[in-house]
């Protein structure tokens, strides 16, 4: 019946219908959850939150999409594989993340891809002759970082094709200063590198016959300037086989401007005439060797190649200005951390068994280099050095401030004596100096 209070007009049932409907919809659980609701108000997207009891609406910004929730977390593991997988597989892209937090990836460049591959092949280059320089540095660089130098075989290989090829821009100087495991492990490397200028190979107990020593004498090492052989176990049979070819065949060692020769307590005055042959030294360390005539050997080095004893220690021997330079001085330097880190865990079984079977330990005495001593004082010290004449041979080198304070007549004798013996420098002198003894024949055959 109209009118009647159970019977609501007709015009409202559809409403109060829909309303029901979404209350049941919303309050049922068995419904599924229908997610946000969006609505396009004035060009703008807002989301529409439902409640309960009716439908409220509320403007709000939107929130950005992630493509992945906030902990979610992307591992690469490409090296994780063996060689042979991973030489097939290609790595063409370069992951990054956005400010977002979202994963990004682009495609890497030809130059990088065609430079991780020839990289990965260095070892089968015929020849790097006539290509450039930065384009090889960056090659030495790729090739560094996987690890391609320390592969055995392979690594010496692909070294040999950089240093034929760029010599001193591989390494220009090298400081092997008291790592005699580097050298006995990775000679022919050391072996392998052209055209250096400087060598230190100081406390490494090399002695007379090592082959580092023979190979000093390579035309390869020709441009060496600055040699540093202090406590070496040299004696004067080794200076006899150093300077063979400068004394004899005028190749070698010829370019030597400083040579350090401390420590060495079996080199003797005869050993030291073998050094008259480096025209060209300007600095000469013979400190702590086994000199019999002191004063007979400071006027043959003054006379024949103008060095002068120095007053005071020389900076040129404080063993801090030969470092290793070049591209290859982080391979170096994994050589020492590789050789260094087997040494110690060959050591750890060895203490194991000194305490299962309760022996003590040996005191063993560190074995340092001597590099300064301090009971040396600077007068026994035997540093000779070139002056600067007024012709302007030989450079000028830096000493202390206290050897400006020389009395002006010890410098005038130091400047006339070596004018004196100018004129016995004619060809007919010189032919004492290439007389060769038995010895010396013994010597050239054996080369």
């Amino acid at each position: 019946m109209p009118g009647h209070p159970l019977f609501p007009p007709r015009s409202s049932l559809p409403v109060l219908g829909a309303a029901r409907g979404m209350s049941c919809y919303l309050k049922s659980q068995s419904c599924p959850d229908p997610g946000p609701i969006y609505v396009r108000e004035n060009g703008r997207l807002h989301m529409v939150s439902l409640a309960l009891d009716g439908v409220t609406s509320s403007l709000r910004e939107p929130r950005p999409l992630r493509l992945f929730p906030k902990g979610f977390s992307v591992e690469l593991c490409m090296n994780r594989e063996d060689d042979a997988a991973r030489k097939e597989k290609t790595d063409h892209f370069i992951f990054t993340y956005t400010r977002e937090g979202n994963l990004r990836y682009s495609a890497k460049s030809l130059f990088s891809l065609v430079l991780g591959f020839i990289s990965d092949n260095v070892d089968h280059i015929d020849s790097l002759i006539g290509f450039p320089e930065q384009i090889a540095e960056k090659l030495f660089s790729a090739a560094e970082a996987r690890h391609k130098f320390a592969e055995p075989g392979a690594g010496l290989r692909a070294l040999q094709k950089f240093t034929e090829a760029y010599g001193r821009l591989v390494l220009c100087s090298l400081c092997l200063r008291n790592r005699y495991l580097v050298i006995s492990e990775k000679l022919e490397e050391i072996k392998s590198f052209r055209e250096l200028t400087c060598l230190d190979l100081s406390c490494c107990k090399l002695g007379d016959e090592h082959e580092l020593l023979e190979h000093l004498t390579n035309e390869a090492l020709s441009s060496v300037t600055q040699l540093r052989l202090k406590d070496n176990c040299l004696s004067d049979a080794g200076l006899r086989r150093m300077t063979a070819p400068v004394r004899v065949m005028r190749r070698g060692l010829e370019n030597l401007a400083l040579l350090d020769l401390s420590c060495n307590p079996e080199i003797t005055d005869a050993g030291i005439g073998y050094l008259l042959s480096f025209r060209k030294l300007n600095c000469l360390d013979i400190s702590g060797t086994g000199l019999q005539d002191v004063k007979a050997v400071m006027h043959k080095l003054q006379t024949h190649i103008g060095l002068v004893h120095s007053k005071v220690p020389l900076k040129e021997f404080d063993h801090s200005s030969c470092k290793t330079e070049g591209w290859a001085d982080q391979i170096v330097l994994q050589w020492e951390r590789v050789i260094s880190g087997a040494v110690a865990g060959q050591d750890k079984p060895r203490t194991a068994a000194s305490r299962f079977y309760g022996k003590r330990p040996r005191a063993e005495a560190p074995t340092k280099c001597p590099l300064a001593d301090p009971h040396l004082n600077s007068g026994e010290k035997l540093q000779f050095y070139k002056e600067k004449t007024t012709e302007g041979h030989g450079p000028s080198l830096k000493r202390e401030a206290a050897a400006s304070q020389e009395p002006r007549s010890a410098k005038k004798r130091a400047l006339e004596e070596p004018e004196t013996a100018v004129p016995s420098s004619s060809p007919p002198s010189r032919q004492k100096y290439v007389c060769l003894s038995v010895e010396d024949w013994d010597l050239l055959n054996s080369y």
